[in-house]
C-alpha cells in the first residue's frame, strides 16, 4: 500500500473496457464483475525443482523514498541468493495499476507484482494471473491474511503486508475529556458525545477529520455497513436502503455540527492530526510513519492509539475496510522464479522481518506477527486487535468498475453534506447510478 495514499485506482469504465480488450476479448467486457470466469493462468507456480531465472517485479513502492529501501533490501537479499538478476518495473501509486494492466494484458510484463488487494479482480479477470495456491500451504499465513489475497475463491497473489482502515486517536487529547484510548466509546451515540466533548476543548480542534472531500469518501461506506447497509447483495447495489441513509444523516449531523470538517481527505487529515488540530481520523497503519514525520510535537508516536470503530448498539461488531499489499505472479517469462520469490518476500521470516524494521505495516504470517520485533510494537499489536481483527474486503471490490461506483456515491453524500439534497434522495439516485455501473 502506498504510503502516501489508499486504494483509489482511477480506471474509467471505458478504459476497463480499452485495457480488457488487449488481453481477454470482448466477451469479458460485457459485464463489469471480473468474476474471473477467465481463470487462473496455466503453468506452475514456483521453482518445482527448476533452476532460477531472472525475472521482473513491478512495484509502485520503488517509486517511493520512504519505502524503497525495504524492497530493494529484499530484491537484493533475494538475488544474491538465488544468483540471478531482478528486473525493476516502477510507476507511482496513481498510475500504478493502469500502467501494470496496460503491459500485462500487452504481454510486456510478466514475473511479480505487488499489488493492492483491491485490484486482484481486475487483474484476475486478464487471465493471466498464476494460482498460487500450492505455494500459499504450510507458510504460516493467517487465514485472514490468505483471504484478502482470494478472489472469487483463487489464491491470485500471496499476502505481504496486511492490515485495515480505522480510526486513530491522540490519547493525549482524548485524556483532555476524560476518555482513555482503552475505554474508547463503543457505540456511535456515546463517539458522537465525545466528539462534541472534543470541540469544546476550542481552539479550532476538528474533534474527528473523517473524509468530506468526494476522493475520499468512499470512507463513508464503512459507516453505512456499521449502520447495517450490506452495500451489495449479490451483483444488487443495496446503497438507498434505510441503513445507507440513516448513516448518512448522521455524517451529515456531525458536519452540521462541526464536527467534522469541510474539504479534507486523506492527505489533509494526516496533517490536520500531525499538527495537533485533530483527535481522530481514519487512516491505514501505513500512516504513522507521515504523521510522525510531519508533526512538531516529537513525542506524537507515543500518543497514537488505534481504537475499534464505534457500533451502532452495544453487541455489534465493529467494522473496518481491509487494507494491504500482495504479490501476484503473471504468468510468463520468469514466472516460476516469481512465485517462489513471492513466497520469500512473503513468508520467509528473516526477510519479512527486515521489511518490517524499516517499513512497520503489518506482515501476514503467525510466525512474524508473533515475533518480539512485532509483537513489541504497540501501535501495531493494537491496531491489529482493535481494528484488523474485525476487518472485511470492501464489497464493492468485485465490480471491475468499482472506482466509478465509489466516486457515484461520494457525489451524492457530497451533495447531502453541502445541503443540495436530502440523505434519502441522494442515496437513491448513488444507488441507481452504481447499479448502471454493474450492468
Amino acid at each position: 500500500m502506498s504510503a502516501s495514499s489508499l486504494p483509489n485506482p482511477i480506471i474509467s469504465r471505458r478504459r476497463a473496457l480499452q485495457l480488457f480488450g488487449l488481453g481477454v476479448g470482448a466477451a469479458a467486457l460485457a459485464g463489469c464483475a471480473p468474476t474471473g470466469a477467465a481463470g487462473p493462468a496455466a503453468g506452475a507456480a514456483g521453482l518445482n525443482g527448476g533452476d532460477p531465472t531472472d525475472f521482473s517485479f513491478a512495484s509502485w513502492s520503488l517509486t517511493e523514498e520512504s519505502a524503497k529501501p525495504a524492497l530493494e533490501g529484499t530484491l537484493a537479499a533475494y538475488e544474491k541468493a538465488k544468483g540471478v538478476s531482478i528486473k525493476r518495473t516502477a510507476f507511482p501509486y496513481n498510475e500504478y495499476i493502469n500502467q501494470l494492466m496496460l503491459q500485462v494484458t500487452g504481454g510486456q510484463f510478466t514475473g511479480a507484482a505487488h499489488v493492492d488487494v483491491a485490484w486482484l479482480g481486475s487483474l484476475a479477470a486478464t487471465g493471466k494471473l498464476q494460482d498460487l495456491s500450492s505455494l500459499a500451504s504450510g507458510r504460516g499465513y493467517t487465514s485472514s491474511a490468505l483471504q484478502a489475497a482470494t478472489f472469487d475463491g483463487t489464491q491470485y497473489a500471496l499476502p505481504w503486508t496486511i492490515g485495515a482502515i480505522g480510526l486513530v486517536t491522540n490519547s493525549e487529547t482524548l485524556g483532555k475529556v476524560g476518555v482513555s484510548a482503552d475505554a474508547f466509546p463503543t457505540t456511535v451515540d456515546e463517539f458522537e458525545k465525545t466528539l462534541v466533548a472534543l470541540k469544546g476543548l476550542g481552539n479550532g480542534l476538528i474533534p474527528y477529520a473523517a473524509s468530506t472531500k468526494a476522493a475520499q469518501l468512499k470512507d463513508i461506506l464503512i459507516w453505512m455497513q456499521t449502520f447495517g447497509s450490506p452495500l451489495v447483495d449479490g451483483d444488487t447495489i443495496t446503497i438507498g436502503d434505510d441503513a445507507s441513509v440513516e448513516a448518512v444523516t448522521w455524517y451529515k449531523g456531525l458536519y452540521d455540527q462541526g464536527l467534522i470538517a469541510a474539504d479534507v481527505d486523506r492527505f489533509d487529515a494526516r496533517s490536520l492530526f500531525a499538527q495537533g488540530r485533530a483527535a481522530v481520523y481514519d487512516d491505514a497503519p501505513v500512516g504513522r510513519g507521515a504523521v510522525t514525520k510531519e508533526s512538531p510535537d516529537v513525542n506524537l508516536a507515543a500518543k497514537l492509539a488505534p481504537v475499534s470503530r464505534p457500533v451502532l448498539k452495544a453487541g455489534d461488531t465493529p467494522r473496518a475496510l481491509v487494507w494491504g499489499g500482495a504479490i501476484a505472479v503473471v504468468n510468463g517469462a520468469g514466472a516460476p522464479t516469481a512465485g517462489d520469490f513471492a513466497q520469500y518476500a512473503t513468508s520467509d521470516l528473516d526477510a519479512i522481518l527486515a521489511d518490517y524494521a524499516l517499513r512497520g505495516l503489518p506482515p501476514a504470517t503467525t510466525e512474524a506477527l508473533s515475533s518480539s520485533e512485532v509483537s513489541s510494537d504497540t501501535f501495531g499489536a493494537a491496531f491489529s486487535e482493535r481494528i484488523t481483527a474485525t476487518a472485511s474486503s470492501n464489497p464493492l471490490w468485485k465490480f471491475t468498475s468499482y472506482s466509478q461506483i465509489e466516486s457515484a456515491i461520494a457525489d451524492q453524500v457530497q451533495s447531502v453534506l453541502v445541503g443540495s439534497a436530502s440523505p434519502k434522495d441522494a442515496m437513491r439516485k448513488a444507488g441507481e447510478a452504481a447499479q448502471k455501473l454493474v450492468g
